[in-house]
């Protein structure tokens, strides 16, 4: 290389890559790549705000401004799309997260000579690295580690802890997995951190499990306007704001229309919302959040019927979907290539899906377009702040 190469893009796993292919980790759209190697920072190229960021696997994108980061967001979308050759009506503006906004998170504890390490694993590594700042997390939620450290570095086992942290309506459910509460003593100081730290709920899976250690009142959180109870472990989205997006884009998009059902509907973070004044068919495989999102719309005397279903195994038929004016689809990561087979077979005309992969996102709404859908309406959403992780809304018609 004899001429400086300049980054012109970030490729999907967070490097920087040149017009000839070369991937440059760390490197933002504007920077140059020298003859020797070296990078000279571009006007993209931002300073990471976290001491952690380098290692800490929780973040890929810190080094880029949020011109850079929006474009990458956006461009994982449409080049998704491009891949299945789909046309888009409307390319609608980007939503992003800001910092210190998740409102759900996993993290890893281990006790060590010293003590305790709490935060996420290295990037490529199981190695824990230890918090003592986070831009990504809510304040609330960082504000607990202090404690969880020191009572892991008390009572952990030799292995990793696995802690969920959520915020709910009620404050943080945490959740631990992989700690054993031998006896007396270690039941008692669980409790007391709950007490100490005014935990919404504690619960410990010991591999059976979880088990509450503590909860004043159950836990809920509010969709659609309804408190709905929220079992331990549960989906949510990772952001309120990412949320409101999500639900904001379908409610709009699904105006005049009759009856909707919701597919891989979780607690019923659609179903709620657009329950107003419609009958709303909610379908989910998860028992237990099936159990919250039913007892919630009989609570609150929303026309919800929620359906306990598996639908990769047991997608809805045809028949079925033409019951209903519009389908909104929230699938797992693998998208919902079965059951939209079934709907490409239907006579519905309204279908509104988000995804959190554009890949398995693009491989379905193809199958839509093959069977004459029009893609009108995409956005894409990045609700994990400096994170690859990409999420979109889009809306069919036919």
């Amino acid at each position: 290389m004899s001429e400086p190469q300049e980054i012109i893009r970030i490729a999907a796993k967070g490097d920087g890559v040149t017009a000839e292919g070369q991937h440059v980790a760390g490197a933002a759209p504007g920077d140059l790549v020298l003859p020797d190697g070296a990078l000279q920072h571009g006007p993209h190229h931002a300073t990471p705000p976290c001491r952690h960021y380098g290692v800490c696997g929780g973040c890929q994108l810190q080094h880029v401004d949020e011109v850079a980061l929006r474009q990458f967001v956006t461009d994982r979308v449409t080049h998704a799309a491009a891949g299945q050759g789909i046309d888009v009506g409307e390319m609608l503006p980007t939503h992003l997260s800001p910092p210190r906004s998740r409102r759900r998170a996993t993290l890893h504890a281990m006790r060590v000579a010293k003590g305790a390490v709490v935060g996420f694993k290295e990037s490529g590594s199981h190695r824990i690295v230890d918090l003592k700042e986070c831009h990504i997390l809510r304040p609330e939620l960082f504000a607990l580690v202090p404690a969880l450290r020191s009572f892991v570095a008390s009572h952990g086992p030799k292995g990793v802890v696995d802690i969920e942290l959520t915020l709910c309506d009620q404050g943080v459910d945490c959740g631990m997995r992989n700690i054993p509460l031998d006896g007396l003593g270690p039941t008692e100081a669980a409790l007391e951190l709950a007490l100490a730290l005014g935990l919404a709920r504690l619960t410990v899976d010991q591999g059976y499990g979880a088990e509450c250690v503590w909860e004043p009142e159950p836990v809920t959180v509010n969709l659609g306007g309804v408190a709905v109870n929220m079992p331990p472990s549960a989906f949510l989205q990772a952001t309120l704001d990412g949320e409101e997006r999500l639900v904001a884009d379908a409610c709009a998009w699904l105006q005049g229309a009759g009856a909707v059902a919701d597919l891989f509907s979780g607690l019923g973070t659609f179903a709620f919302a657009l329950s107003d004044g419609r009958k709303v068919l909610a379908a989910e495989a998860a028992r237990e959040a099936h159990m919250a999102c039913k007892s919630a719309a009989a609570r609150a005397g929303r026309q919800i019927g929620a359906l306990h279903r598996d639908l990769f195994r047991n997608p809805l038929t045809p028949d079925e979907l033409n019951r209903f004016d519009a389908i909104v689809l929230d699938p797992p990561r693998a998208g919902a290539r079965d059951q939209v087979a079934r709907l490409a077979e239907s006579q519905v005309n309204r279908v509104v899906y988000i995804s959190c992969n554009p890949m398995s996102w693009a491989r379905d709404a193809k199958q839509l377009m093959d069977a004459g859908y029009r893609l009108e309406k995409l956005r894409a959403v990045g609700q994990f702040c400096w994170s690859t992780h990409v999420e979109l809304t889009s809306y069919f018609t036919r």
